[in-house]
């Protein structure tokens, strides 16, 4: 695939829902499973098929994802021809969350223009999977159709295959036919495009809000789960950080969790997801919960069903519980104490 497909990633996409999450980064960038980002795996996807130019667009708070792409090196995408290309909006175009993504193509458009590459894949941000691209470009070449959409048990996976001519065609013409994006296109009614549709069956979660965020980081508790979307043979990359392994102090018993490394655990977790750098102390019991990078939990705590985001503070004795059905969220950087009950 590498030398016929280009990748494309729209992270221009605001999920209200997520909202709470979204404050400080954007949608591509939500840490998920204790080491990742959202937008690593549809990237290592697109690593895993060679493809070796792609294109990301965010529309803004995209520092954090700058930050944690780099150069690209940790997908091997930081060549000298082609590799990884960020175009990130202007901060007028940046604020205006309602203009669709074929405007931000369309402000690019000399990357698409000088791109060789015969076909462009076009795909969200926040579509957690281990996705094998192959099939779909050779079903796209076979069938012969203008468009090729990627759907998941029924439901669209906001994934499509063109030709790269067609988009561009797509996006210069954006402003005659009323497209902003690839979805306007495909449930346009009155469209003349030959629309093929690709049944993908593995695993796959798109997550569009809190809850389904939750669920979905719970299910890699799930073994089954784990193994079909980190797979040695395919493997998931993010950026690599040099930590030291956790540290199980006295009094720590972990059970049922993930968690990833430089941590310093004294108390008790069970059922939960541990990021990195994480510190959890004596006494305390964190149970059903997301715990984020650098988040410290106090001595005696009690943590139930609670995403906790990043570099946040949780006081000694302040007991947290929520539902594991709607998990309350505790904002990057704050502070909490006292009781706490959702």
């Amino acid at each position: 695939m590498n030398k016929r497909v280009l990748g494309v990633i729209d992270a221009t996409t605001y999920h209200e829902g997520l909202k709470e999450l979204m404050i400080h980064r954007s949608l591509a960038a939500i840490p998920f499973a204790g080491r990742y980002r959202l937008i690593d795996f549809v990237l290592s996807n697109m690593v895993n098929a060679n493809i070796e130019s792609v294109a990301i667009f965010p529309k803004f708070q995209y520092r954090s994802l700058m930050d944690h792409l780099g150069s690209g090196k940790d997908w091997d995408l930081n060549r000298k021809r082609d590799g990884l290309f960020f175009f990130p909006s202007s901060i007028i175009e940046g604020i205006r969350r309602g203009i669709g993504s074929f405007s931000h193509f369309a402000a690019n458009i000399d990357y698409f223009q000088r791109s060789k590459q015969e076909y462009a894949l076009i795909t969200n941000c926040y579509t957690v999977s281990n996705m094998d691209f192959k099939p779909v470009l050779d079903k796209h070449i076979q069938t012969g159709c203008d468009i090729t959409e990627m759907y998941h048990f029924g439901k669209s996976m906001q994934m499509y295959l063109v030709k790269t001519s067609f988009l561009i065609d797509l996006i210069q013409t954006r402003e005659k036919t009323g497209y902003t994006c690839m979805s306007d296109v495909v449930t346009d009614i009155y469209h003349t495009y030959r629309i093929c549709r690709y049944d993908y069956h593995g695993y796959a979660a798109m997550i569009d809000s809190i809850e389904s965020y939750f669920a979905a980081s719970m299910e890699l508790l799930t073994p089954e789960v784990w193994n079909k979307l980190f797979q040695k043979d395919h493997p998931i990359l993010t950026k690599v950080k040099d930590e030291p392994p956790t540290r199980y102090l006295k009094g720590a018993s972990v059970h049922h969790s993930i968690i990833a490394n430089g941590c310093q655990i004294e108390g008790v977790v069970e059922n939960s997801i541990i990021a990195r750098a994480v510190k959890i102390g004596r006494g305390a019991v964190v149970k059903n919960s997301i715990i984020m990078q650098k988040s410290q939990i106090g001595d005696h705590c009690v943590v139930d069903s609670v995403i906790i985001d990043k570099d946040v503070r949780i006081e000694t004795g302040t007991v947290m519980t929520s539902s594991n059905t709607s998990p309350y969220v505790i904002r990057k950087g704050t502070g909490q104490g006292a009781l706490i009950n959702i």
